[in-house]
């Protein structure tokens, strides 16, 4: 009895001892490491900016009176030309009569005066103030018609309504504002850039071809249009530093809205970034630290100071040289001067595995 005891725990013990040398063997394997690389590459710097309708006006009575119609809602889609508000034209409607009668009575004075003055029975000069009276009454006929073509309020170009300022039969007063028009069809955006930054744009873009830029809209997705930059504002800003760009957006589906917000993606090239994945490092006190590993398979931690950010990558800036190899993978199993068995990948690999993963 007391041998099968024995021999049962030697093979409990002798299992137990290969299970752990397969597990080790299993923890060596996960254990991935990559070289950093330098290469061209390209990043968006990103600002806060504001989105505003190429042509956005306000529309305003242009003479007092009764708002009599409304022939649109807000929100509506309109045409250049189409009637949107009317304005009581009575009163105006009979300025104009009186004026039109003024200018009949002043041809029938000039036409007698002309026919005295040419049996020489009246000067030329009672002539030429008859004709002076005509061509007086002829100018208030012309301002009454254009007092009573206030009246009607079209829209000056093919727009979207806003929110109405009165409402039907309101009196409105002349220069009150009754609502806003935008012609969404191609956004202005509007963006600040410190000054450091607008000097690296202005010197990188002397060959004359314009900048096309991205937009991130509210929702974090990106816009389905490019933007160009067209405008740079004379002035620097001399509380922030910053100086305002502006970019031109299509907006053929309407999608945008003026007064909407977002961030503008500016694309920045780096010749010669030195670039390593995200997964690599890990930080200690604000501070990013990378294994790196030697010619003899030991780790040593060491601090890194990173650039930019792209998705998955980072950009180092200090601590590390090309060809450097980096562990990637088992960053929390190993222990400063720990000695490691690897598998050695490329970024390339290393970057198609996250996004295959990030997009499942």
């Amino acid at each position: 009895m007391r041998k099968i005891s024995t021999l049962l725990i030697l093979s409990v013990v002798i299992s137990s001892a290969c299970r752990h040398h397969g597990d080790e063997k299993h923890e060596e394997s996960k254990f991935v490491v990559t070289s950093a690389i330098k290469k061209d590459t390209l990043i968006y710097s990103e600002y806060v900016c504001q989105v505003k309708s190429a042509q956005h006006i306000e529309i305003r009575a242009l003479e007092k009176g009764y708002l009599q119609y409304i022939y649109v809602d807000e929100g509506q889609h309109v045409k250049k030309g189409d009637l949107m508000f009317q304005i009581m034209p009575m009163v105006y409607q009979a300025e104009m009569q009186k004026a039109d009668a003024e200018v009949k009575f002043s041809e029938i004075e000039y036409l007698n005066t002309k026919a005295l003055a040419d049996s020489n029975i009246v000067s030329k000069n009672e002539l030429a103030l008859a004709e002076a009276r005509l061509n007086k009454s002829k100018a208030e006929l012309s301002l009454a018609q254009a007092h009573l073509g206030f009246t009607k309020i079209r829209a000056p170009f093919d727009g979207i309504m806003d929110r109405f300022h009165v409402r039907l039969g309101s009196l409105v007063d002349e220069g009150e504002l009754l609502t806003t028009l935008s012609d969404n069809s191609k956004m202005w955006v509007y963006f600040n850039v410190p000054e450091a930054e607008y000097l690296d744009y202005i010197t990188r873009e002397q060959s004359g071809q314009r900048l096309e830029v991205k937009l991130q809209m509210a929702n974090g997705k990106t816009f389905d249009q490019l933007g160009v930059v067209e405008t740079i504002e004379a002035d620097f800003n001399n509380e922030t530093g910053n100086i305002a760009f502006r970019a031109t957006f299509p907006n053929p589906k309407g999608i945008l809205r003026h007064g909407e917000t977002g961030n503008i993606m500016m694309p920045v090239p780096l010749k010669g970034a030195l670039i390593i994945p995200q997964k690599a490092t890990f930080e200690i006190l604000d501070k990013k630290y990378v294994y790196v590993v030697d010619d003899k398979n030991i780790v040593k931690s060491r601090e890194i100071t990173v650039g930019t950010e792209i998705p998955h990558l980072y950009v180092v800036t200090d601590g590390l040289r090309e060809n450097d190899k980096i562990l990637v993978e088992g960053l929390r199993k190993v222990r400063n001067n720990d000695e490691i068995h690897y598998d050695m990948r490329s970024q390339r690999q290393i970057l198609a595995d996250l996004q295959h993963l990030h997009a499942e």
